[in-house]
Formats: C-alpha cells, structure tokens, sequence
C-alpha cells in the first residue's frame, strides 16, 4: 500500500521560511518523479514543483521560481519542499505526489500523479 506523508506546515509571517517534507511507503522511491501541489480555499489544485527520479531535474512553476526549492533524498524515500520569502499568496494546503510515468523528466500536469498524500496546511500571515 502506497503511502505518501507530508509534515513541515504551519503558520508563518510574510518574508518567512518553511520545509515540507514529503515520506513516502509502499513504492520503489526511485523509480518515481515527484511533485508538490497546492490548492487554495475555492481555487483549483495547481503545481507548485517537481523534481526527477535522481534529484538533477527539476521544474518550478513561475510563481514560486527563486524562493521555493524542491529536493530528494532516496536513501530515505523522502522529498522535501524548502520555501522561503513567503507571502500571502502562498497560502493553501500542499499536496506531494508521485509520478511514475515521467521518471527521468518531471512534469507540471496534476493527471500524470498516480499517488497522492493527504497534504499540509500553510498558512502566511501578512
């Protein structure tokens, strides 16, 4: 049974700094790109990052190129989202998935992820 576990969010000040971590379960870690997505209250689920199987590519959506970084550590089945310069805006609950289709070259489309984790809640204060 795949299993994907996020932990890391919270409540932060505007300009502040977070890491989510991502542990997932149940699957051959490396054989799988990874994403981050976030969903605001009323809006849709939108990418956030995503990193391929041995951490070397990565893909960031333009909203958060600069002040989020998306890294892995395979050894311990684990992705990690560190965010920084936080604002407002980032506010929304964030989802890690797992894609195994797109392994070598990672993707921002929300279809490809096969497994999802229950997400985190971020919350930035202004």
């Amino acid at each position: 049974q795949v299993q994907l576990a996020e932990s890391g969010g919270g409540l932060v000040q505007a300009g502040g700094s977070l890491r989510l971590s991502c542990a997932a379960s149940g699957l051959t870690f490396s054989n799988y790109a990874m994403g981050w997505f976030r969903q605001a209250p009323a809006k849709e689920r939108e990418f956030v990052a995503a990193i391929n199987w041995n951490g070397i590519i990565t893909n960031y959506a333009d909203s958060v190129k600069g002040r989020f970084t998306i890294s892995r550590d395979n050894a311990k089945n684990t992705v990690y989202l560190q965010m920084s310069s936080l604002k407002p805006e980032d506010t929304a609950v964030y989802y890690c998935a797992a894609d195994p289709a797109h392994w070598s070259r990672p993707v921002n489309r929300r279809d490809t992820y096969t497994y999802w984790g229950q997400g985190t809640q971020v919350t930035v204060s202004s």
